[in-house]
């Protein structure tokens, strides 16, 4: 039996491995295709942004999460639920503004950047923007307009990663004339 979860543990740990080295070799491959780093950076957050417009659908049917109520429970949500079920980590929540509709992620560690190290010449590359996108494209599924960027960054020398999240407004469903 313990044979068994063994394999299962190392086939995860394969499996992440994989997806960080296929990543940095996307994000090295968009560096030799682009000319600056923000150019880079708008690439990646459409391809997360592309991700999480469809992510979201198997995240709802996966999790049995149901509607939040509020930007708070959105938020643990996030955390809690989908970086550890697509990320196998937990961010936490924290630095709320007083007006409730801004949070930060604190990463502790990013899978996205194991065996990563910025070059010299790449200093304004945002690695994981990819990230932005996908939490951007997937709360816009669900009627929500929100902001998302990188704050702090491990890859900068930092000591966490953190995205700040501010939320914008919630979207309201546009009906085609004739459905009401």
């Amino acid at each position: 039996m313990s044979r068994q979860s063994n394999r299962t543990t190392d086939s995860k740990k394969m499996n992440s491995e994989l997806f960080t080295l296929t990543y940095g070799a996307l994000v090295t491959q968009l560096c030799k295709d682009y000319e600056n780093d923000e150019e880079v950076n708008k690439q990646l957050d459409k391809m997360g942004y592309n991700i999480g417009v469809r992510l979201i659908e198997d995240f709802l049917a996966r999790s049995s999460v149901g509607r939040c109520q509020d930007f708070r429970e959105t938020a643990d949500v996030i955390a809690k639920v989908a970086f550890k079920m697509y990320l196998g980590i937990t961010p936490s929540v924290t630095n709320w503004s007083p007006a409730g509709d801004e949070f930060s992620l604190i990463l502790e560690s990013n899978p996205l950047v194991d065996f990563v190290e910025l070059p010299d010449n790449h200093s304004t590359l945002v690695y994981s923007n990819l990230l932005c996108g996908v939490l951007r494209g997937a709360l816009e599924m669900v009627q929500m307009a929100v902001d998302v960027k990188f704050a702090q960054d491990s890859l900068r020398g930092d000591n966490v990663t953190e995205i700040r999240m501010k939320f914008i407004k919630r979207i309201e469903e546009n009906l085609p004339a004739g459905d009401e």
